[in-house]
């Protein structure tokens, strides 16, 4: 048996917070008593972690992350990636569809699913939406979704096709399962990855403009709104798209929205002094776009806090502005620059932070996660919400493309269990 004893349960599903010890038997939750349980009843061959002024809640499930493999292994792959994510506190990634092959066929659907299996934490993946992203010709989505797929997307290539949006939406209607949606689209954009204005001007890019992102925002969500599909807007960066989102929300309850840890702590200045360590699709916006997010993320406009990881070479990211790609790495800084930038400024309580983390993506998605209860799976992360560190060049990830590194945060996992085993210790 594991113990963690004297530790403080958040559980966001339950409404629970209180200190208390925890028993894991096997894969899990044997049971949760007053302090001085583990005291009482462990054995001494059991192990017991001693969480004494430490956080104790639902490991974190993350919507949106991009492991590489197969095809771009050089940047990451599935074991790196899950290395990153345990050290991150996430016990449940879902993993982008947009690798070389494309996941849009049995074959690397199976291959990933395999490679999975194999990993520390609950790594899942989602095929995508129309063949090799074209956007012309839906995926077999029925077979694809048997074979393990838990929702579809073509993540970084907006649909530009509205009717094959909308059979899409009708077919993830019948199956169950939520699409994904890119929202930029690209006659609207001069070049990708920097807001369209005077940073863009600075650097010498001609930039994307907030509305390439929200005439597709608003497209899908009245298709979703028509077709009744369960929808995810994806990294969400403009104030006006939060605002869609709201009222689009208010009409129907299958319209969600995430946004990531860079777009609730940047603005676009930050471009200028970290350079392409900043480039990201949807790109980072003003301070008013900032904040409209984070109001957008306390009345719940914003379902999610979804990490984007996006690693890339440090070759790559050495290029210039048009030339460098965009993404930035984010499992091992996101819960730390979210007690940072929400839970400490009293944006968000700690509870509610950690909604947006364990138990909504894992309703999303119909996972049995989420959540710390008697007879539930065992996968949590242990954390300090007041320890401060310094974000270092060395990551678990193969890439070191954050714009954070040396960055004071507040927030430093020190355990993660999945399964009921230690995956990671600080």
């Amino acid at each position: 048996m594991l113990w963690i004893k004297n530790g403080r349960l958040v559980d966001p599903k339950s409404q629970t917070d209180k200190v208390c010890d925890i028993c894991i038997e096997r894969d899990r939750i044997a049971g949760i008593t007053p302090p001085g349980g583990a005291e009482q009843k462990h054995r001494e061959s059991d192990e017991i972690i001693d969480a004494a002024g430490m956080v104790v809640a639902p490991g974190l499930i993350d919507v949106h992350v991009h492991f590489r493999e197969p095809g771009f292994t050089y940047k990451e792959d599935v074991s790196t990636g899950a290395a990153a994510a345990a050290a991150g506190g996430y016990t449940t990634v879902i993993c982008m569809a947009n690798t070389k092959p494309v996941v849009d066929n049995e074959e690397t659907l199976t291959y990933l699913r395999q490679r999975a299996a194999k990993m520390p934490i609950h790594v899942l993946n989602t095929a995508a939406v129309t063949k090799g992203f074209g956007g012309a010709e839906l995926t077999d989505m029925i077979g694809l979704k048997a074979l393990g797929a838990v929702g579809f997307t073509d993540d970084g290539v907006p649909i530009k096709d509205t009717a094959v949006v909308m059979e899409a939406m009708k077919m993830a209607k019948a199956l169950d399962v939520p699409l994904s949606f890119h929202e930029e689209d690209p006659t609207l954009i001069g070049s990708f990855g920097v807001n369209q204005g005077p940073v863009s001007t600075a650097v010498g890019v001609e930039g994307a403009p907030a509305v390439a992102e929200d005439v597709l925002v608003a497209r899908d969500c009245a298709l979703a709104l028509s077709t009744g599909a369960s929808i995810d807007i994806q990294h969400i960066s403009s104030g006006t798209s939060v605002a869609i989102v709201r009222a689009m929300k208010a009409l129907g309850k299958n319209i969600h929205a995430e946004a990531t840890p860079q777009h609730f702590s940047l603005t676009e200045e930050a471009v200028l002094a970290k350079g392409t360590l900043v480039k990201v699709n949807p790109p980072i916006r003003t301070e008013a776009d900032r904040q409209a997010i984070i109001q957008g993320l306390m009345d719940d406009t914003i379902d999610y806090i979804a990490t984007d990881h996006a690693p890339h070479s440090a070759e790559e990211k050495a290029k210039d502005m048009k030339s460098a790609p965009s993404g930035m790495i984010g499992l091992e800084t996101a819960l730390a620059l979210g007690i940072t930038n929400l839970v400490k400024p009293e944006y968000l309580s700690l509870s509610h932070f950690l909604e947006k983390l364990t138990i909504n993506p894992a309703e999303l998605y119909h996972l049995d996660a989420g959540y710390v209860a008697v007879g539930g799976k065992a996968d949590m992360v242990i954390f300090d919400e007041n320890e401060q560190w310094t974000v270092g060049e060395h990551f678990k990830s193969k890439a070191s493309n954050s714009p954070f590194i040396g960055e004071t945060l507040q927030g430093k996992v020190k355990y993660t269990i999945c399964g009921g085993k230690i995956v990671y210790r600080d």
